[in-house]
């Protein structure tokens, strides 16, 4: 009988699969009406089944009725990118925004993928191109791709002047000034900048030519004459000292990729039809007006209505010597910058960073600044962040990443040890430290703690002590010093003889978000179950709706966490991330049998990912089916040869 049972399920459920995809297939001729008077049950169980495209048309009725599309859109990521990477997307508008973008690149470019392949009828139209450039807000310039951009310029201009109304951040992916062909690329930059709503500027390039370029102008109250200096320097244009020499208000006359930019002469509308370009690559003094001349009009918009546009925010994720040199250069009258993140693959030079430093100081000292937020790694020593914070006091939001070079001299972790310490107040509300070294100077840090009473929000990765010392001394500044705290990062760090210092933070702050990531909590304790049972009561804080004990080996013992949502005292939480605590099937069943006694009071985003749920299927899928009247589960497949994997990087 029980076998005839589950026969008869398996094939109910082929047959409402068959019916999916029969609407999938037959959706324009149903009509969105018929497929929106489906019973709401029905409706959420079909939309994992639906394209992108229908996707977009149900939605807003959808919305109205108080039914999300999430898990259409995360079925689209899973096919695009993968489940375990698309359920890091936990709303439907960053889950709809991802696969938009994905899509809208993909399909614009001509870039296949086994998504498009399938749904190349749907995808392959004006129509969604269009309808993607309303639900994204980042676009990804490619200037090798000219032909699609040189189609904006042309027969796709309604597709262009929909971009300038929804695209608020540019990514140039690849070098714009070395590539022929390029006006039209230059063209829809400037649209999108100039004319648009685009203020961010996202170069994933280390080419100082180009950055120069980009920057030249725009956001600086004046144009910067020192920029100009960069075309005397053939360390940095990466040409020899007789073209480097070339006269920058003169036409180019070879026809090099490499050729040196030149002032462009005013171009016809038939060269830029014929994709003629006269100099070879843009010049660096372009005016606009003269690229609103090259095409159609924008929009009917007079010629004085191109001016540059400014950059709020700015991220070079590949940034040398050269492109921080030039950034150094505009840095003192970029006023307009509020946020600026500067990455390097390899670790940058000190007197670079003092430099930039230099050029950091010079803006703060106009009182015109408006950067707030800096981002900057990799640094070689932690002492460059008193230089950095030094040189604009005024930051709200500080991101460091540190890492030593084994090769080099080891860093006295003081410059100034014997100075007299700074005791001024720092307006920070938000700090990130990534640190890869053998050992960090914690008294530094807890100086600076001590300096930012507004402090909201702390993430701290790595830190590694000398042998002996302990993080309580870090604990105890954020009791004593950092009461604003609002969000909490602990990843890497060894914390397991500090649990007396966590209880006590817990207990005298209001945190709202709480990570302890690879912090190996429970590492050196006599009785595990009875430490945790400590810890769940300290956060059991009514503020607290978001924690996550990735990777610290909980393993049969995570069902004490159930006691979370016990008792008078509540946990008021919304996200909880276990994943990669090597949890048995046991155990998790566990877990939700006392989550069932004492379930949580609102709908739980449970995280559990990287778990060994194969070693007893049945039981973990019991587990499951438990879990989900109270939790939103985020699970993948798992293999068994990755858990030993798991297993030991937990040791």
């Amino acid at each position: 009988m029980e076998g005839k049972i589950k026969l008869r399920k398996s094939a109910d459920i082929s047959l409402q699969k068959q019916c999916f995809q029969a609407v999938r297939t037959h959706f324009t001729a149903l009509g969105i009406e018929a497929v929106l008077d489906l019973p709401a049950p029905l409706l959420k169980d079909l939309l994992p089944h639906l394209t992108a495209c229908q996707l977009d048309e149900v939605q807003p009725a959808l919305n109205k009725r108080g039914l999300s599309t999430y898990s259409g859109w995360v079925e689209i990521l899973r096919d695009l990118i993968g489940l375990s990477r698309a359920l890091d997307f936990r709303t439907e508008a960053e889950a709809k925004h991802e696969v938009m973008l994905r899509l809208f690149t993909s399909v614009f470019y001509g870039l296949s993928s086994n998504y498009v392949l399938k749904n190349s009828t749907d995808l392959k139209s004006n129509s969604f191109l269009s309808s993607a450039a309303k639900s994204i807000h980042h676009f990804i310039l490619i200037p090798s791709m000219h032909q699609a951009l040189q189609a904006l310029t042309t027969n796709q201009q309604p597709l262009l002047v929909l971009l300038e109304k929804h695209i608020r951040s540019i990514h140039v992916s690849h070098l714009l000034l070395t590539v022929r062909k390029t006006q039209a690329v230059l063209y829809v930059l400037h649209r999108l900048l100039d004319h648009g709503i685009t203020t961010n500027l996202v170069v994933g390039i280390d080419s100082a030519l180009d950055l120069a370029w980009l920057l030249h102008g725009r956001g600086s109250q004046y144009v910067d004459m020192e920029l100009k200096k960069l075309f005397s320097f053939p360390h940095v244009l990466q040409t020899s000292p007789a073209s480097s020499s070339l006269d920058v208000e003169s036409t180019a006359s070879g026809k090099s990729d490499d050729v040196i930019p030149c002032k462009r002469v005013k171009l016809s509308s038939e060269s830029v039809e014929k994709e003629e370009d006269p100099c070879g690559v843009p010049n660096f003094t372009l005016d606009p007006q003269v690229l609103c001349h090259t095409f159609s009009p924008c929009d009917g918009r007079s010629a004085g209505a191109c001016t540059f546009g400014q950059i709020t925010h700015l991220e070079i994720r590949t940034c040398g010597p050269d492109s921080l040199k030039v950034l150094g250069f505009s840095l003192p009258t970029f006023f307009c910058l509020q946020s600026l993140s500067l990455h390097s693959k390899s670790i940058f030079r000190e007197l670079d960073v003092l430099e930039f430093a230099g050029a950091l100081q010079q803006l703060s000292d106009s009182g015109c600044s408006s950067l707030v937020h800096l981002s900057i790694g990799l640094l070689p020593h932690v002492g460059l962040m008193k230089t950095l914070l030094n040189a604009r006091p005024r930051l709200t939001s500080l991101c460091v990443e540190f890492q030593t070079a084994i090769w080099g001299p080891q860093f006295n972790l003081d410059h100034a040890g014997t100075a007299e310490p700074d005791t001024s107040e720092l307006p920070l509300e938000k700090l990130t430290m990534k640190i890869i070294q053998l050992q960090t100077d914690l008294h530094f840090l807890t100086s600076v703690l001590r300096r930012s009473p507004h402090l909201s929000s702390l993430h701290i990765a790595g830190m590694r002590l000398p042998t002996g010392c302990s993080q309580s001394q870090l604990l105890n500044t954020l009791s004593e010093f950092n009461h604003s705290l609002k969000a909490l990062t602990f990843e890497d760090i060894k914390l397991c003889d500090c649990l007396p210092d966590i209880l006590k933070l817990l207990r005298g702050c209001m945190l709202e978000e709480l990570s302890f990531n690879d912090c190996r909590l429970l590492e050196m304790c006599i009785n595990p179950e009875k430490s945790l049972v400590e810890l769940v009561a300290a956060l059991k804080m009514p503020s607290l709706h978001s924690l996550s004990l990735a990777q610290n080996r909980l393993a049969n013992n995570v069902c004490v966490l159930a006691e979370l949502f016990s008792g008078q005292s509540q946990s008021s939480l919304k996200q909880l991330d276990i994943r990669s605590n090597f949890i048995q099937p046991a155990d998790l069943l566990e877990f939700a049998k006392r989550l069932m006694i004492h379930p949580p009071p609102h709908r739980l985003t449970l995280d559990l990912r990287k778990n060994p749920g194969d070693r007893d299927p049945e039981t973990w899928n019991s587990a499951l089916k438990r879990l989900q009247p109270s939790s939103f589960l985020l699970v993948e497949g798992w293999k068994s040869t990755d858990t030993m994997v798991d297993h030991i990087s937990n040791m």
